[in-house]
Order: structure tokens, then sequence, then C-alpha cells
């Protein structure tokens, strides 16, 4: 993990070109390599986004890899899945990314994370407009999903999620994320 010396602003981070291995995020004003995902981890990604879009409808946007700046100057991070209501969708200005956290933010685990990352990604999250945070472990095959009012629900295989951020009585089958995972 690379870091610069001072903060850095957002439109400064824009300026570092990205390589075929890793893009940055800006950490709390500390520009970050972050490595791409492997396949598993794309499967994954690629699977809730298709679940939940079947589910969101035309409530909102589904999208994997969807950059956001939880606080304008900053922040700038990447979500692995992100669900955004139609109408923020629509506000999104064209040369910029996402200003606010995602309504859902779900990170897949990988080899890479750490619990400090994840935690601290959470709470920004949470702390910033984020109605629900998920994290997919797919080594345990389960979701945790935290909400700002400081609970933290863990689904296991054979469970099903409440999606309760797209509509009253929705939910998702955990067994569904994980279908065609070894």
């Amino acid at each position: 993990m690379a870091t610069t010396t001072g903060l850095m602003t957002v439109e400064e981070a824009r300026q570092i070109p990205e390589t075929g291995s890793f893009y940055y995020e800006l950490h709390h004003g500390q520009l970050v390599q972050v490595m791409r995902p492997k396949f598993k981890h794309l499967l994954i990604q690629r699977q809730l986004r298709r679940l939940l879009e079947s589910v969101a409808g035309d409530s909102g946007m589904v999208e994997t890899e969807l950059p956001f700046r939880a606080l304008p100057q900053y922040e700038f991070r990447v979500a692995d899945v992100a669900y955004v209501t139609a109408e923020r969708w629509r506000g999104i200005d064209l040369n910029d990314n996402l200003r606010g956290v995602p309504e859902i933010v779900i990170e897949v685990l990988s080899p890479s994370n750490t619990a400090s990352e994840i935690h601290d990604k959470e709470a920004l999250c949470l702390e910033n407009g984020g109605r629900e945070f998920w994290v997919v472990n797919p080594d345990l095959r389960q979701v945790k999903v935290s909400t700002p009012d400081g609970l933290t629900r863990t689904y296991q295989a054979g469970g099903k999620i409440p999606l309760n951020v797209l509509g009253p009585g929705l939910e998702l089958d955990v067994d569904a994320i994980f279908v065609g995972i070894a």
C-alpha cells in the first residue's frame, strides 16, 4: 500500500495514472493503491449485481466497482457492488462521481483486505449517509449487514437477507450469491 505525504484532494489524485494491476483510492486524504480483484471475486460481484437488479427494478441502479465520494474533498472510494436510488443516480454529474455514499455498499472480502480497512470503510459509509454496509465472506459463505444504528446481522447459508432499502418484504437468498462458486 503506497501513500503520499500530506493530504491529497480528489482532483489531485485523479491526475495520477492507473496501471492494469491496480487502481487508486483516496482514504482520508492519503493515496492508496488497490489491487484489482481476482476472478472469484468478480463472479460474486456479478452475481450480486444480477440478483439485486432483478429485485430493484426501476427503483434504482446496481453497479459493480462504483466510485463514490463519501466526503467531497479527501475521500474517493470504490464499492465492489452498490445500490443507488434512481433519483440520486440521475443526479450524478457525468464529469464527476457519485457525491455521498450509495444507499447500499457491498464489499466482497479478498485475501488483501484487512479487518481495519473494512471497519474504516464501514464507518465512513454508515456515518455519511449509507443505509447498509454488507461484507460478503466467500470462504464462510456468509454476509454481514451493518446499519447506521450500530446493528450488524450475519446471514448464513440457507438464510435470507431482508432488502428493506429496496422495498418492504423483499429478500435475497444467501445461497444464490454463491451459486457456481467453488
